[in-house]
């Protein structure tokens, strides 16, 4: 059971700085980030709450033409279009949302890596460097989410004062 615990802690435990005005700056990209992917993003993939009507999606429904997008990629993604379709919509609406709340934050960053790695070389790299903006910043910001956590703004630290 202490084994467990330590792990939720290295998991939970965000990276505090000196003061709470350099969370509050660390904060404002992962806020805006997360509800950029996951309302623009992945909202136009995935069935969210506010996920607009004319998507036509259901609650956690991945859209039609995504799985065939995702098959195009080849490989590992032909055998399995319908799965890394739908793993890629999640951790982009639901991924996004964990990031802006700050809740889970090094789990969702992690999603949000794989997905937009994926998205940088089997999607948009025959795109040039403007077509790929988008994604690699939302690599940048979960790459830096990854390793720092939520901080002081975030449900992660509340929970990790809990923990403690």
């Amino acid at each position: 059971m202490t084994r467990i615990k330590s792990l939720l802690k290295l998991v939970v435990n965000p990276v505090t700085q000196k003061h709470w005005f350099a969370d509050a700056f660390l904060a404002i990209p992962r806020i805006l980030c997360g509800f950029w992917l996951t309302t623009m993003f992945g909202a136009d993939k995935f069935g969210m709450p506010w996920t607009a009507d004319s998507q036509n999606l259901n609650l956690f429904e991945v859209s039609a033409w995504f799985p065939e997008d995702v098959a195009s990629y080849s490989g590992i993604f032909a055998m399995a279009p319908i799965f890394f379709a739908w793993m890629g919509a999640f951790s982009e609406a639901v991924g996004g949302l964990f990031l802006m709340l700050g809740l889970k934050t090094r789990i969702a960053s992690f999603l949000i890596m794989c997905t937009m790695l994926t998205a940088i070389f089997m999607q948009k790299w025959n795109q040039g460097l403007w077509g790929m903006l988008p994604a690699m910043g939302f690599l940048w910001v979960a790459l830096y989410n990854l390793i720092l956590g939520s901080g002081r703004f975030g449900l992660d630290y509340l929970i990790s004062k809990k923990l403690k």
